[in-house]
């Protein structure tokens, strides 16, 4: 278990400050609402250093920008210019020969009390103007949050809006034999680097799930052959049990303030969603039916609720209001739907789709209009959203031999990206971004 602070001591940032001149008006951007956009050419330099570590912050950095499918990192054969001084400004006809329509530069040193100290600088080249620069001390085992946080910087600067490259995914790493599979919990960067075990039991455990507000986890276990959900302190490795149910619990979710938990639980056979205030630990019973109601998802403002339900013949999202009236049923393609995961932007609810023997990943606005499905396979399952609401992650179950692995994708469909993990792994959940 983790025996140090997850934010301050992990990964401990001691300063964040805008350095340079003001950013100057930039013609360089990219409107990702237009639907499909066009990936923006972008020249990231090594950054200069004593030792490689300057080059290996910068190729994250790219690394993070093309993942996400907005920009286009040119290849550094390509560059004529050799930064040397990242304080001046570089020759913009050297970057524009090569249309790169924006450059970073920048410099990691050393400082006397052993601290990292990383700036960088984002040019528009063909406005031949600095956009924006910035500076971070850190520890040099922290390295590479520097590099994410770099690329959220980027990202900003040129979508307008938040990045997501400095946060966390918590997961179910799967080894062993399909037929006796072994399932801890993980977590790891959103990049599939820093894998770390949360849990060492051979019980099962699913579901994991962030809280919005601390770092803390929810998920259900079998423990002692008894599911349960449970909370665990990312922070200290403590972990207590949510409430000691008569039937079995499952789909655990953090309200959007991280003061309840609302799951389903199973009594007679069939199951209902429910409330739990994390304070009081007094239950609400949101629905009352002789159908299966799971995976209940809140809204971002927390006034309404997403949930699977098979009431109608078949499984499909519902959404009804946080004290559970006005359930509405919202899906109504063919197939089965489930597991919706309400969009941090509040515009979209990601479901999983079952039709034709295949398993989709899509969106629909909250009303069900405007349907599109992203991605369809053997087997895709358990949808997760990048904290800007732009990018989903997801697992899939390949046919035949083999375990389940994480892709992610945005919303364009397009941008579809296998991330690697040491082991099989499945039930992905992105954090917030990280403080």
């Amino acid at each position: 278990m983790m025996k140090r602070s997850f934010i301050r001591l992990m990964i401990a940032l001691a300063g964040m400050a805008v350095m340079f001149s003001a950013p100057a008006q930039a013609r360089v951007e990219i409107n990702i609402n237009k639907g499909n956009v066009e990936p923006l050419p972008i020249a990231v330099t090594d950054f200069l250093s004593n030792n490689d570590l300057g080059a290996q912050i910068s190729q994250v950095v790219a690394a993070d920008l093309q993942r996400s499918g907005l920009f286009a990192p040119i290849d550094r054969n390509a560059f004529i210019e050799k930064i040397s001084d990242p304080n001046r400004a570089p020759r913009f006809e050297d970057w524009k020969v090569i249309n790169a329509q924006a450059l970073v530069t920048g410099r990691v040193t050393r400082e006397g009390d052993g601290r990292l100290r990383a700036e960088f600088r984002l040019w528009d080249t063909f406005a031949g103007s600095q956009m924006t620069g910035q500076q971070f001390y850190t520890q040099p085992e922290n390295w590479r949050r520097v590099a994410h946080i770099i690329a959220d910087a980027i990202y900003k600067q040129i979508t307008g809006e938040e990045g997501y490259f400095d946060t966390r995914v918590v997961f179910v790493s799967e080894s062993g034999p399909k037929n006796a599979r072994q399932r801890q919990l993980a977590i790891m960067d959103q990049d599939g680097f820093n894998v770390r075990m949360l849990t060492n039991t051979r019980d099962i455990v699913l579901t994991p799930r962030f809280s919005p507000s601390r770092q803390e986890i929810t998920y259900m276990s079998f423990e002692g052959n008894q599911p349960r959900v449970y909370l665990l302190q990312l922070e200290t490795g403590q972990r207590e049990v949510v409430g000691n149910f008569p039937g079995m619990t499952f789909s655990p979710r953090f309200s959007p303030d991280g003061q309840k938990v609302i799951m389903s639980l199973q009594q007679d056979g069939n199951s209902n969603i429910y409330t739990m205030d994390l304070r009081s630990r007094t239950t609400t019973r949101l629905t009352s039916t002789q159908a299966i109601d799971t995976s209940p998802s809140y809204s971002p403002d927390g006034a309404r609720i997403a949930f699977e339900s098979d009431r109608g013949g078949r499984p499909q999202i519902y959404v009804m209001n946080a004290d559970g009236s006005g359930q509405t049923r919202v899906s109504f393609g063919d197939g089965s739907y489930s597991t919706p995961v309400w969009s941090p932007r509040g515009d979209l609810i990601a479901f999983t789709k079952q039709s034709g023997g295949k398993f989709s990943i899509g969106v629909m606005r909250p009303d069900g209009s405007g349907e599109r499905i992203l991605t369809t396979g053997f087997h895709n399952e358990g949808p997760t959203w990048a904290p800007n609401g732009r990018v989903l992650m997801f697992f899939r179950q390949p046919a035949g031999a083999g375990g389940p692995q994480l892709y992610s994708i945005d919303l364009t469909g397009y941008n579809e990206i296998q991330i690697k993990t040491p082991a099989y792994a499945s039930d992905p959940a992105w954090s917030p971004l990280l403080e």
